[in-house]
């Protein structure tokens, strides 16, 4: 499941690769919110530059994520059709393009996703409006036993190291 590229062996026009790599590729956790469900699409050109790898092309999979807003699952596709890399090359040994592809796609998910945003299957989410009723601040009051308790300690343990 890498993408090895041996940077002697390009052509001095670079090469041109395409394919797919499975979702697994990705490498997330069953447990996380965000699952990739198709394949990783790559059409890439790779050239050398002196001492540099230069990836350009396109990249593409879909992703399901649970919505922050109302936990339902959506699906989200993420497209790169400008996709830039450069790496620098340290030595002349295979390159493995496996953790920069990754990086790159998992990068653009939403940090926050909300499935409105989704772009597979467009709806709106059933809690939009929901929280509209509720307070714009909330304020906390401390717990002022636990907090007299803590002082108390610390004035304890200042109170020993003086001894």
């Amino acid at each position: 499941m890498n993408l090895k590229i041996d940077p002697r062996g390009l052509p001095d026009d670079g090469l041109d690769i395409e394919g797919t790599l499975p979702p697994s590729f990705f490498e997330l956790p069953p447990t996380d919110l965000t699952q990739a469900i198709s394949k990783l699409e790559y059409a890439l050109n790779i050239l050398r530059d002196s001492g540099d790898l230069i990836i350009t092309g396109s990249l593409a999979a879909t992703f399901e994520m649970e919505c922050g807003r109302c936990t339902e699952r959506f699906q989200h596709r993420i497209e790169i059709d400008d996709y830039s890399q450069e790496i620098e090359l340290e030595n002349e040994e295979l390159v493995d393009l496996t953790t920069w592809l990754r990086e790159d796609i998992l990068l653009t998910l939403p940090t926050y996703p909300r499935c409105e945003n989704g772009n597979v299957q467009p709806r709106e989410c059933p809690a939009e409006g929901s929280f509209d009723d509720a307070p714009k601040s909330v304020i906390i009051e401390p717990h002022q036993a636990e907090d007299k308790a803590v002082w108390e300690a610390l004035d304890q343990l200042k109170n020993l190291k003086r001894n």
